[in-house]
Protein backbone atom coordinates (compact mmCIF):
# COMPACT_ATOMS: atom_id res chain seq x y z
CA UNK A 1 0.00 0.00 0.00
CA UNK A 2 1.22 3.57 -0.86
CA UNK A 3 -0.19 6.83 -0.49
CA UNK A 4 0.77 10.16 -2.19
CA UNK A 5 -0.38 14.22 -2.13
CA UNK A 6 -2.29 14.52 -4.13
CA UNK A 7 -4.34 18.86 -4.94
CA UNK A 8 -7.45 16.53 -5.78
CA UNK A 9 -9.94 14.38 -4.73
CA UNK A 10 -9.02 11.81 -2.06
CA UNK A 11 -10.25 8.88 -0.20
CA UNK A 12 -8.55 10.44 2.83
CA UNK A 13 -7.40 14.03 4.20
CA UNK A 14 -4.55 13.88 6.57
CA UNK A 15 -5.56 17.43 8.62
CA UNK A 16 -3.37 19.48 10.93
CA UNK A 17 -5.85 21.62 13.25
CA UNK A 18 -5.76 23.78 16.09
CA UNK A 19 -7.68 23.07 19.44
CA UNK A 20 -10.99 24.48 18.22
CA UNK A 21 -11.16 23.02 14.91
CA UNK A 22 -10.15 19.73 15.77
CA UNK A 23 -12.50 19.82 18.52
CA UNK A 24 -14.86 20.41 15.66
CA UNK A 25 -13.48 18.11 13.17
CA UNK A 26 -13.37 15.87 15.41
CA UNK A 27 -16.85 15.43 16.40
CA UNK A 28 -18.64 12.99 17.63
CA UNK A 29 -15.53 12.31 20.00
CA UNK A 30 -14.27 14.42 22.84
CA UNK A 31 -10.93 15.09 22.00
CA UNK A 32 -10.49 18.25 24.66
CA UNK A 33 -9.11 19.62 21.43
CA UNK A 34 -5.59 17.64 22.57
CA UNK A 35 -6.16 14.40 21.21
CA UNK A 36 -5.76 13.32 17.36
CA UNK A 37 -8.37 11.37 15.78
CA UNK A 38 -9.81 10.19 12.13
CA UNK A 39 -13.54 10.62 11.47
CA UNK A 40 -14.74 9.83 8.09
CA UNK A 41 -12.13 10.21 5.09
CA UNK A 42 -10.36 12.88 8.18
CA UNK A 43 -7.41 12.29 9.79
CA UNK A 44 -7.32 15.21 12.10
CA UNK A 45 -4.00 15.67 13.96
CA UNK A 46 -4.10 18.05 16.91
CA UNK A 47 -1.40 21.08 16.76
CA UNK A 48 -0.72 20.61 20.42
CA UNK A 49 0.11 16.82 19.78
CA UNK A 50 2.41 17.88 16.32
CA UNK A 51 4.19 21.05 18.84
CA UNK A 52 4.54 18.83 22.37
CA UNK A 53 3.96 15.35 21.55
CA UNK A 54 3.80 12.94 24.81
CA UNK A 55 6.09 12.49 27.63
CA UNK A 56 6.82 9.09 26.28
CA UNK A 57 8.36 10.25 23.24
CA UNK A 58 9.98 13.89 24.47
CA UNK A 59 13.25 13.09 23.58
CA UNK A 60 12.21 12.21 19.62
CA UNK A 61 9.53 14.34 18.93
CA UNK A 62 10.18 13.25 15.18
CA UNK A 63 9.21 10.00 15.93
CA UNK A 64 5.60 10.43 18.22
CA UNK A 65 5.13 12.28 14.96
CA UNK A 66 5.62 9.43 12.79
CA UNK A 67 3.55 7.45 15.49
CA UNK A 68 0.44 9.68 15.57
CA UNK A 69 0.10 9.79 11.47
CA UNK A 70 0.61 6.14 11.41
CA UNK A 71 -2.02 5.14 14.25
CA UNK A 72 -4.48 7.53 13.03
CA UNK A 73 -4.16 6.31 9.44
CA UNK A 74 -4.78 3.07 11.00
CA UNK A 75 -8.05 3.76 11.83
CA UNK A 76 -8.94 5.18 8.44
CA UNK A 77 -7.66 1.53 7.41
CA UNK A 78 -9.92 -0.42 9.56
CA UNK A 79 -7.61 -0.88 12.70
CA UNK A 80 -8.46 -0.99 16.01
CA UNK A 81 -6.98 -0.24 19.18
CA UNK A 82 -4.81 -3.08 20.86
CA UNK A 83 -3.24 -3.61 23.86
CA UNK A 84 0.61 -3.56 24.99
CA UNK A 85 1.86 -7.09 23.91
CA UNK A 86 4.19 -7.52 27.70
CA UNK A 87 6.93 -4.72 29.41
CA UNK A 88 9.66 -3.52 27.82
CA UNK A 89 8.37 -4.99 24.02
CA UNK A 90 7.74 -2.05 21.33
CA UNK A 91 4.11 -0.85 21.68
CA UNK A 92 2.09 -1.77 18.82
CA UNK A 93 1.28 1.34 16.36
CA UNK A 94 -2.37 0.60 16.93
CA UNK A 95 -2.00 1.01 20.95
CA UNK A 96 -3.17 4.63 22.08
CA UNK A 97 0.92 5.74 23.12
CA UNK A 98 -0.62 9.32 23.20
CA UNK A 99 -2.23 8.44 26.52
CA UNK A 100 0.49 5.79 27.73
CA UNK A 101 2.68 3.07 27.21
CA UNK A 102 1.48 0.32 29.70
CA UNK A 103 5.08 -0.85 30.27
CA UNK A 104 5.76 -1.10 26.12
CA UNK A 105 8.54 0.56 24.41
CA UNK A 106 8.09 3.81 22.13
CA UNK A 107 7.15 2.57 18.74
CA UNK A 108 5.98 4.66 15.51
CA UNK A 109 5.96 2.02 13.18
CA UNK A 110 3.18 -0.56 11.86
CA UNK A 111 6.59 -2.86 11.20
CA UNK A 112 9.37 -2.41 13.23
Amino acid sequence: MSFGRTDGPAPLRVILAGPTTAERLCRPLDTGGRLSCRVGDRVVITHHRWVEGTAEYAPDLTAYRRYVVNHEVGHALGHGHVRCPGPGRPAPVMQQQTLGLDGCAPNPWPYP
